[in-house]
């Protein structure tokens, strides 16, 4: 059991917890009417990491869908009989960083993956980003931008090209020496994660450079860009006008950071 919620930014979420001995691997989802996916991307999740040796638990956060999402994932998690697929449910949308920050203080995890519900990067990405913990980082992140990795099927070239030119933008003012913020599958050490979170204030979209950029300015951890296969997928939630809208946030968010506590109890000010 949590404990007490805290408003953090405006959103409610449970005090962040310590690591669990007994769950190596925490995975959070946000999700969002989802329901012509969630079940497919649910299974093919729990068929990956019942083929490996560590114990897992898996958070997903229905950020105030609409329709049958929740009862999904309910019935799968029912299906697996063993409590390690479980929902939190948002009464409103809060956005993708409100959902996350709700779903990461849940967890128990050493270690926390956080991912798309769409599986744009595949689950089997895992072991890379696993591997730059193993070697001593403390964030992983993957990437469409380095070396190693692989575009299997690409955006149009308007969201390729705004996605480069923004993410020169990002790394001048915000993150630094990151070649892609965005892309939704970023492994942390627990409780470096769950720290992070606690911090942060973004509800929605620019969670991610908010999150890098607590880890580099304020907690100074190592943070590694690992290459990954990644895929666009139909029914992106992510429009043209909110990337622009991060892009517009990006000063704010790194001026937001400079000036942080680093408080770990709930990140408040």
């Amino acid at each position: 059991m949590i404990g007490p919620a805290f408003r953090n930014g405006g959103v409610f979420a449970a005090p962040p917890v310590m690591s669990d001995a007994s769950v190596d691997l925490s995975i959070v989802i946000p999700a969002y009417n989802e329901a012509p996916r969630i079940r497919r991307s649910l299974e093919r999740v729990r068929e990956f990491l019942d083929s490996r040796a560590f114990s897992w638990e898996v958070v997903v956060v229905d950020d105030g869908s609409q329709d049958d999402t929740i009862e999904i994932v309910r019935a799968v998690g029912e299906t697996d009989g063993r409590g390690r697929i479980r929902v939190i449910r948002c009464d409103v949308n809060r956005g993708k960083g409100g959902a996350l920050r709700c779903g990461i203080a849940a967890t128990r995890g050493r270690r926390i993956l956080m991912m798309d519900a769409d599986l744009a990067t595949p689950i089997e990405e895992l072991d890379r980003l696993s591997s730059a913990l193993d070697a001593g980082a403390r964030v992983a992140v993957g990437s469409r931008a380095v070396s190693g990795s692989e575009i299997v099927r690409s955006q149009s070239w308007l969201r390729v090209l705004s996605g480069r030119l923004g993410n020169l933008w990002i790394r001048s003012v915000a993150v630094p020496g990151v070649h892609d913020t965005q892309c939704g599958f970023k492994l942390f050490d627990g409780d470096v994660g769950r720290q992070l979170f606690a911090m942060s204030r973004e509800d929605r979209f620019g969670i991610d450079i908010e999150i890098l950029c607590l880890a580099r300015r304020r907690l100074h951890v190592q943070i590694v860009e690992v290459g990954v296969k990644w895929q666009h997928q139909s029914g992106s939630k992510v429009r043209l006008r909110d990337y622009l809208d991060v892009l517009v946030k990006v000063p704010r968010i790194a001026w937001s950071v400079s000036r942080r506590s680093i408080d770990a109890s709930a990140g408040a000010e």
